[in-house]
């Protein structure tokens, strides 16, 4: 069945990724529908109300949908669209489908006069603007439930804490997760992390909290699985190096005499994670952590070359070093 095409789009807002996303997506349609012989694309200098007019008023012997692509719709001026562009879009021909792209910024807007235009005969205008932080748990939360998966805000923030703020890649985590488990699944804070986490990163998070613990046969246990699926020492140690970092951290500010409730408010991240790395550093002692991250120090220097032992003796050694009792 034909898509239901709109005679005119507009694709506007600051999140240009995004923006550049459905630009791409409307391109590769348009093409598997018309051909290439179908689609005009409009981009930098050639890409002026003046032309997208001409664009609309040429005449074409093209079987099929017409598609025209205007890029730069944020440089637009509201003088340059009334003599040709506005009067060629109020008149577009039935089997015609423009879409204008705005990848908005300061001062930098579409003209009012277009956002009425595309409305008024019968075309959409997509808003994608980039979420604020503090917005996007709750921003998680919607895109989730859009696709059949029920997160609560704790689940969210996770999923924030451990991919990070890019918008794309939030989105496309919950869209490996729905297409992984299926509509109506619940996930927790944990349940998230554990689910966006690589193999590897998780089983670093297994190593260092043996390290912390001082627990020998399950660090070097730790330790060679990793190894024997392949991942590289070099690859390993920042993440050792990061987890340690942060359980010291986390155990220095107890010993100072905040509360755990304090040190929490300040934490980013989900209130699970925060919670995990409290008590990792209620256990641990802070001379072992600064311990742990000059022998990470030393072993960092063995992996550059500038020991004599090879990489898993070196590394093995550390590990053995760290997790001594005593």
């Amino acid at each position: 069945m034909a898509a239901q095409w709109k005679p005119a789009y507009l694709v506007r807002g600051d999140d240009h990724g995004r923006i550049a996303e459905r630009r791409a997506n409307l391109r590769a349609r348009a093409e598997a529908e018309s051909g290439a012989g179908g689609l005009e694309i409009l981009e930098g200098e050639a890409a002026t109300p003046r032309a997208a007019a001409a664009a609309l008023n040429a005449m074409t012997f093209a079987i099929g949908r017409r598609f025209i692509i205007v890029d730069g719709a944020e440089r637009f001026r509201a003088a340059e669209l009334e003599g040709e562009l506005l009067p060629a879009l109020a008149a577009i021909p039935p089997d015609t489908t423009i879409a204008f792209f705005a990848r908005e910024e300061g001062r930098a807007k579409v003209p009012d006069a277009l956002v009425k235009a595309v409305k008024k005969v019968g075309g959409d205008v997509v808003e994608q603007n980039t979420v604020k932080g503090r917005e996007l748990p709750r921003w998680v939360v919607g895109e989730a439930a859009r696709l059949g998966l029920q997160l609560d805000t704790a689940a969210a923030q996770a999923l924030v804490a451990h991919v990070g703020e890019r918008q794309q890649r939030l989105l496309r985590e919950l869209e490996k997760l729905a297409l992984e488990l299926g509509p109506g699944a619940r996930l927790s804070a944990e349940e998230i992390v554990e689910a966006t986490a690589d193999s590897a990163e998780r089983q670093v998070w297994g190593l260092v909290d043996a390290l912390v613990s001082r627990d020998r046969r399950s660090a070097f246990r730790a330790y060679l699985q990793l190894r024997e699926q392949g991942e590289a020492v070099a690859r390993l140690l920042p993440m050792m190096v990061r987890r340690v970092r942060e359980v010291l951290a986390v155990r220095d500010r107890l010993e100072a005499g905040e509360s755990p409730a304090q040190i929490k408010s300040t934490m980013k991240g989900s209130s699970w994670a925060a919670d995990r790395r409290i008590r990792e550093a209620r256990s641990a002692d802070s001379d072992h952590l600064r311990r742990a991250l000059e022998t990470l120090a030393a072993l960092e220097l063995q992996t550059r070359g500038l020991g004599e032992l090879s990489e898993d003796t070196a590394a093995i050694r550390a590990i053995g070093r760290i997790a001594a009792r005593t």
